[in-house]
């Protein structure tokens, strides 16, 4: 005769099993959440590229709507006066029209790029620079320096902005832009965007 068998109970997953399941599932979680930032950071050195661009195109639009200072050279080495003239409410010289071009263009710049202002003030944020030059060699320069030769017909425009790097302590350069340098501001780089521009 056969003995019969008790059929064994069947038993949970063990304690270590467990354990081993959630640490995988933790590891895949940190994964996850290191996606999500680095693709936050790209997204919005993205969004930084394409406000520059615009705001280089900006000018170039204000340069030919004002033909005749730019002959003059004015939005090169505008005169600048105590007060900025308002040129919307009055009617302005190709000069003043050129002085008031280049500054409002750059504080859009500012505030596009760095530092709000909401006081409606011009906006002055000094770690974001811009400058308009005639420039034989535009991708020469470095970080505040803008090495403009003044040779040619050729306009540069140069814009420079602090974006976030990967790295916080040394201060390097990001490793999805070749056009960022180590600046003064522990975890940022600077970056650069230069247009040519013929008027």
């Amino acid at each position: 005769m056969y003995a019969l068998k008790h059929p064994t109970k069947e038993r949970g997953m063990t304690l270590i099993e467990v354990l081993l399941a959630i640490v995988i599932f933790a590891i895949g979680l940190l994964g996850v959440a290191a996606l999500q930032v680095a693709g936050l950071r790209y997204t919005k050195g993205s969004q930084n590229r394409s406000l520059a661009i615009i705001q280089a195109e900006n000018i170039t639009e204000r340069m030919r709507a004002n033909p005749a200072a730019v002959a003059d050279g004015k939005y090169v080495t505008p005169d600048v006066s105590e007060t900025l003239p308002d040129c919307l409410t009055t009617e302005c010289t190709p000069a003043q029209m050129a002085e008031y071009d280049l500054a409002t263009w750059l504080s859009d710049t500012r505030q596009a790029l760095g530092a709000k202002r909401y006081d409606g003030a011009l906006n002055t944020d000094s770690n974001v620079n811009a400058t308009v030059c005639i420039d034989s060699t535009p991708e020469d320069g470095t970080n505040g320096t803008w090495a403009c030769d003044g040779n040619g017909n050729i306009y540069a425009i140069k814009i420079e902005w602090l974006e976030r790097t990967t790295s916080r302590e040394g201060k390097l350069a990001d490793n999805y832009s070749s056009s960022g340098s180590a600046s003064s501001v522990e975890g940022f780089v600077v970056n650069r965007f230069v247009l040519r521009f013929v008027p």
